[in-house]
């Protein structure tokens, strides 16, 4: 018999490790408004695209009012990304270098949305499973779907011995 074993990456340890330093341990303790009191973040919500900014000591997040709740949240950790992980303005930087804080910002969305110390909570076999996941992290089923999947693709078989 074989079992899966999965392996966090660099920055989902990274994620996980920001998690317990804000002392968020379960899928209902993750709040946008604390996390940003936390990092000195001013965070709003207009009928606007969602964006960051950062100018100086200054770093806010604006999230488009006008999309579902689920999207929004994934939206704030899009932009939370941004200002945790990359620095410059897009419209300055090369398209290249666009395209990869882009990369960063969907894997970190995946990542902070369904942090790898909060998945021992959920039986992944379970065919309910994604509807739980959305439900308890307020976010798309989709996203959840791509969270699996990403794990699973990057799981190894071992022996069980």
């Amino acid at each position: 018999m074989k079992k899966m074993t999965y392996h966090p990456t660099a920055l989902e340890q990274w994620v996980v490790n920001f998690y317990r330093n804000l002392k968020i341990y379960d899928p209902k303790d993750i709040d946008e408004q604390s996390i940003c009191r936390f990092l000195g973040i001013f965070l709003y919500y207009k009928d606007c695209p969602s964006m960051s900014f950062e100018q100086g000591k200054f770093k806010s997040i604006t999230i488009d009012k006008r999309i579902s709740s689920e999207k929004q949240r994934e939206h704030f950790y899009h932009e939370l990304c941004h200002i945790l992980r990359h620095s410059g303005w897009q419209l300055m930087i090369p398209l290249a270098f666009k395209e990869l804080q882009e990369y960063d910002a969907r894997n970190f969305t995946r990542y902070a949305a369904i942090p790898y110390h909060m998945i021992k909570y959920f039986d992944l076999r379970d065919p309910y499973v994604l509807d739980e996941m959305s439900e308890r992290f307020k976010v798309s089923k989709k996203l959840c779907q791509e969270r699996l999947q990403k794990m699973k693709a990057n799981s190894r078989l071992k022996p069980v011995i």
